[in-house]
């Protein structure tokens, strides 16, 4: 079982932030950052995933930063975004950065060995990182969100990345088809998933097309949802990858739930997959990236 996170705290323009670090013995060690979706806190990612597990047995540091009001300031800026937004002029990206900077000054992340995931508007908040810091990522992955105009028009990378997405068709807030989803909650704008993907693929020199697709086993039944990985033809150590979870929600695929009132979570956010685990899935695609 992973020892509990140390919380630790950064000052940045005079505001001050929180975040939970995980490390192994050993060090410095390949980092992962892991941001929450809105209305959560670092602590959500911290007891609702297997990133915990993970990490120990893999042995990289894995940081659960807090966002303020419960959200990220995202590439979206000013345009249409659901649920909590984060006090005006906050700069999440110097925050993250400020935590990735020390973390490698006090010899615990190798430099070469940064990585960056999230979920929902923590998953936005990765491709915000992704864009704005490239060369300081070996590789990003992003849960159930898709791209805007607006995070277009604002993502210009000073290179490749590797990128990996997972998204479900039944997502009621960031529609698979993109537009407006479902939900009463969401908002309109959102690109496709397959636009977003495409996104990623020019960025990477990649085919525009999908070069391989495989259904992975759908070891539970129960949870309405299969998955599909679908590769991309790209440049070596480019990497675009997409895990389709056909049917799944506005949730990550998890080895356990990830609420507590799991039957009203499946009504509003849809069915959560069981057939992988979101951050096993993750860790598999990060660790084959150094910068």
């Amino acid at each position: 079982m992973a020892a509990p996170a140390l919380s630790e705290t950064l000052t940045i323009d005079g505001v001050k932030r929180t975040f939970s670090i995980q490390s192994p013995g050993a060090k410095p060690a390949p980092l992962v950052l892991v941001l929450h979706g809105n209305t959560q806190q670092g602590s959500d990612m911290e007891t609702r995933t297997s990133w915990p597990g993970v990490a120990a047995r893999e042995k990289f540091t894995v940081v659960f930063p807090d966002g303020l009001n419960k959200s990220w300031a995202d590439l979206r800026g000013s345009g249409p975004r659901g649920g909590r937004a984060p006090p005006k002029g906050t700069d999440d990206a110097a925050f993250l950065m400020a935590i990735v900077d020390k973390l490698i000054k006090d010899g615990i992340a190798d430099p070469k060995r940064i990585y960056v995931t999230g979920t929902s508007n923590g998953g936005a908040m990765s491709m915000t990182l992704a864009c704005l810091h490239t060369a300081t990522f070996a590789a990003a992955a992003s849960v159930i969100m898709n791209m805007t105009d607006i995070f277009g028009d604002s993502c210009k990378p000073s290179r490749p990345i590797p990128m990996l997405m997972m998204n479900g068709t039944e997502d009621p807030l960031i529609p698979f088809n993109g537009g407006l989803g479902t939900s009463r909650f969401a908002v309109p704008g959102f690109w496709s998933t397959a636009k977003t993907l495409a996104f990623w693929r020019k960025i990477n020199n990649c085919s525009a097309q999908d070069f391989q697709s495989s259904n992975l086993p759908d070891r539970d039944r129960s949870d309405q949802s299969t998955v599909t990985r679908i590769e991309s033809r790209c440049p070596a150590g480019q990497d675009v990858l997409l895990y389709r979870v056909n049917g799944g929600g506005h949730r990550m695929p998890g080895s356990f739930s990830d609420a507590k009132a799991e039957r009203l979570v499946s009504s509003l956010l849809g069915p959560q997959n069981h057939d992988i685990d979101g951050a096993e899935t993750i860790w598999a695609f990060l660790k084959n990236f150094r910068r």
